[in-house]
Formats: structure tokens, C-alpha cells, sequence
């Protein structure tokens, strides 16, 4: 058994282990402001805006699978600005993707800057022969989103270190158990659970997990100072999803793994890019550092008015924006400025019976000829 499928087999157990008799297998939500507390405050549960039982449910599943202590956030960028808050001092030099996901660009650029925080962008496939001294901390997101470029997060972390920064890793796209990045010498890991870990496109969460304990202290200490707290309805439903995310992933790969090979071989379809294909250029790094390839497909086509009849015209894809989610769905990524071709479509492949999935994108893609 691999140490991924033991840990996924420890989460699912982990809660069951610890109940009494007549306690519900799933956790409560517990939508409490305040909490008995006579006394000193020495209580876990001192106060909502600190703890609250439902939130230490997830993290406690979350940190199995992570293998590390685990803070939960509201969102993905709740998750990522806790991450760079905990990581970085006024004046500090970050090293970041220049085709990761733009938001986080967008908040260094609008807040973080004014803290003098000296900012460095260069492309994922950069990464790995980059000179990193100075940087006190290296910001990676591999597979990167949209582009689907490829890290070597080991190699990357241990030349960080010997020049004294600090590695995080954003790893929405692949989640823990595709790429358990801590393993790899990441010091912190940060995660949109919005999108695959969640599953069910129902609700927005984050977290950020690390072994280094000083470091997720801070992280936890700005979640509470920020008031950046999740709901405990919230954390009920990331919880339920994570339950499912090894059945889940399983189908969404075979799937995205069925797909490229037909869009790699279809004439409407320019270029592919997906870590899986033996020709794709993070094939090699990604097979070495990745359980599977993942569920996200990159398809250029040739303009945007073909790409949005692919995605327009196909039953099986839901037109929206992010990932992860149960149900395949793609979209333009150039609307929000990504720099990618003008009909380049990011397709997150969901868990639709794959013979029925492959059938009706490859009658689409027939029409679009």
C-alpha cells in the first residue's frame, strides 16, 4: 500500500476511532460565538472567533492526508494570504509564478507591495533554473493553472533551503493525494478546497497545512487576529466532500487520461497540454513527482469564437469558472487575462461514466470540423 493510500485510509477512519458510543459518525456543525469559559481562558474553545469544534473536524482529515497540522480558511485566497502573512516581513523578497493563478499577483500588487515586499515573477518552467538566493520565500504552483507547466518541487526546495528561504507550494490543481508536496521538501502547502478536495462546487474553503510548527502557529495566530475564520456549515460540507476525494480523483483522471489522447489526435484541436502525455513537457518531472497526471486539461483551439462553441455546444460541459468539480466543465481562460492563446480552453474533467464523456466531447469536437 503507498503512503498515500495509508494516509486516505487513516482519514477515513481517524474520527470513527475516537467516538463513544452513541456519537454521530459525521461531525456537528457547531455555530457557537461564545463558549462557556469560566475561569482562566486555558479552554480549546475559548471563543468562536478562535476555534470551533466543527473546524477541528476538517483539519484534523485534512491533516491526515497532509501528514502535518492543518489551519482551515473561508477561501483559497483566505489560505494564501495567511500562507504570505506568516512567511514574509516588510522589505522580504518573494519569488513567485508568473502563470499561476493571477489572483494571487493581483494581491501582491494591490496590498502587499506597500509593505515593500520585493516581488519577482518568472514562469513556472523557469523555476527549476532560477538562481533563488536572497528570496526568503519561493512560491510554486505545479501543475500551474492554467498553463499545466511542471516543477521539480524537491530539487527547488532543497536549493532554497541551502540558501537559508523558505518553500510554499500551491497545490490546488494535483490536492495531497496526487502530490504530497511536503514530502518533497515544501515547508508549507496552501489549497483552494473549493475545488477538488470540497468536490461538490458548494462551497468556498482553504487551508494550509506544514510540519514546521513555529510557522502553522503563525499561521493560525493570523487567522484569528484577521478574523479570516470559515463558517461552521462550511467546514461540515469540506469535510463531507474529502470523504469521497480518493474515489473521485480516480474517476476524473481516467477520464482526463481518455480525453487528451482523443484531443491529441482530433484535427480541430491545435495543441494539448497535459502532464500525462508522453510528449507534454512536464511529463517527465510530473511522473516522478506525481501519483497520476491529474484532471485538468489545457485544449488550444484555433480562435475563440471555435473554443466557445466547444465548450457552448457540448451537453456534457458546465460553461464556469474554476475546477474540481464533480461535473466536467471548461472555459475561456483569456476572458480573465491569462496569457495563453485566445482559444486556449481549461477543461477540469468530472466524474461522468467516461464511454458516455468521451462520446459526446468527441461528437462536438466532430461538428467544430
Amino acid at each position: 500500500m503507498t503512503d498515500t493510500a495509508q494516509r486516505m485510509m487513516a482519514m477515513l477512519h481517524a474520527r470513527a476511532a475516537k467516538l463513544q458510543k452513541g456519537e454521530s459518525l459525521t461531525p456537528p456543525i457547531v455555530n457557537a460565538a461564545k463558549y462557556a469559559l469560566p475561569g482562566e481562558p486555558d479552554h480549546a474553545f475559548p471563543y468562536g472567533r478562535f476555534d470551533n469544534p466543527t473546524w477541528a473536524a476538517v483539519e484534523g482529515a485534512i491533516g491526515v492526508l497532509e501528514d502535518a497540522p492543518t489551519v482551515c480558511f473561508p477561501s483559497g485566497m483566505a489560505a494564501v494570504t495567511g500562507a504570505i502573512m506568516a512567511c514574509l516581513k516588510p522589505k522580504a523578497k518573494l519569488l513567485l509564478p508568473s502563470d499561476g493563478y493571477y489572483t494571487v499577483r493581483v494581491l501582491m500588487d494591490e496590498f502587499l507591495r506597500q509593505h515593500e515586499i520585493e516581488v519577482t515573477e518568472i514562469p513556472t518552467a523557469q523555476m527549476d533554473e532560477q538562481d533563488v538566493t536572497g528570496f526568503d520565500l519561493v512560491w510554486l504552483e505545479t501543475p500551474s493553472n492554467p498553463g499545466l507547466d511542471v516543477c521539480n518541487i524537491a530539487a527547488i526546495a532543497k536549493r532554497v533551503h541551502a540558501a537559508g528561504g523558505r518553500v510554499c507550494v500551491d497545490n490546488t490543481t494535483a490536492t495531497a493525494l496526487l502530490q504530497p508536496v511536503l514530502d518533497l521538501g515544501a515547508d508549507l502547502t496552501v489549497s483552494s478546497d473549493t475545488k477538488a478536495l470540497s468536490g461538490h462546487s458548494d462551497v468556498l474553503f482553504g487551508h494550509v497545512a506544514s510540519r514546521d510548527a513555529a510557522l502553522i502557529e503563525r499561521v493560525r495566530t493570523w487567522r484569528k487576529l484577521s478574523g479570516a475564520t470559515p463558517g461552521p456549515a462550511e467546514a461540515y460540507l469540506a469535510y463531507r466532500g474529502l470523504m469521497t476525494l480518493d474515489l473521485r480523483l480516480e474517476r476524473m483522471c481516467a477520464n482526463a487520461e481518455a480525453l487528451a489522447n482523443l484531443f491529441y489526435t482530433h484535427k480541430t484541436v491545435e495543441a494539448v497540454r497535459f502532464p500525462g502525455l508522453a510528449d507534454d513537457p512536464s511529463y517527465n518531472t510530473a511522473t516522478r513527482q506525481m501519483a497520476r497526471p491529474g484532471f485538468v486539461i489545457g485544449i488550444t483551439f484555433a480562435d475563440a469564437a471555435t473554443a466557445e462553441r466547444f465548450i457552448d455546444d457540448c451537453p456534457a460541459i458546465f460553461a464556469a469558472t474554476s475546477f474540481g468539480g464533480i461535473q466536467t466543465s471548461g472555459e475561456r481562460r483569456t476572458r480573465w487575462g491569462d496569457d495563453v492563446a485566445e482559444g486556449y480552453v481549461r477543461l477540469s474533467v468530472g466524474c461522468e461514466p467516461t464511454g458516455a464523456l468521451v462520446a459526446a466531447i468527441s461528437d462536438t469536437l466532430d461538428s467544430l470540423a
